[in-house]
């Protein structure tokens, strides 16, 4: 989502901004793993980047700029990020349920496997599981998750690797498989 040359002002920043609502207030969701801790970052985010408009080079990447902005006041918020609490990728609240023909018996492994990956997600260190969520879940780009995180890309390549791997060794340990 790069922005022409011209400078921001708060209506543009408003269109740009409000379509990456739900996917910052996921990241942070992960990030913090508290719902209220959550949206009170994403708030700070929108006020943060509202008050620097003038810091933003229009011809840079919007979305990246957003998620930096939100990972540092992570970073400086009181709490931090917390690297140990588990948190669901599913949304209770919506009373979401994927069309199936499944028996109840894959169902139930199913969700079993779903939450034994969750748990290994939570269970990774942050900076691990930050770059997998940017990748596989907010599904940025290699230049994208460099911006954002302030990483030259090659660093993105080997810590995703390295990520996936630590994931692929702890599911195998929890799943019997290793």
């Amino acid at each position: 989502m790069e922005v022409a040359r011209e400078r921001l002002n708060a209506e543009a920043f408003e269109e740009l901004a409000m379509p990456l609502f739900d996917q910052l207030y996921n990241f942070a969701n992960w990030l913090t793993q508290d719902r209220s801790e959550a949206e009170d970052l994403v708030q700070e985010t929108y006020a943060k980047a509202l008050r620097g408009l003038a810091s933003f080079e229009p011809g840079t990447n919007f979305r990246a700029w957003m998620y930096r902005i939100l990972r540092n006041t992570c970073l400086k918020s009181r709490s931090g990020l917390k690297a140990t609490a588990n948190v669901s990728i599913d949304d209770e609240e919506s009373g979401y349920t994927p069309a199936t023909t499944d028996t109840p018996e894959t169902i139930l492994l199913g969700n079993s496997e779903q939450k034994v990956v969750q748990e290994s997600i939570a269970d990774l260190p942050v900076h691990f599981r930050e770059i997998l969520l940017l990748c596989e879940v907010e599904e940025m780009s290699y230049r994208e998750i460099a911006e954002t995180l302030s990483l030259p890309i090659g660093t993105v390549m080997s810590r995703l690797s390295r990520a996936r791997k630590a994931l692929r060794d702890i599911l195998a340990k929890k799943l019997g498989r290793a």
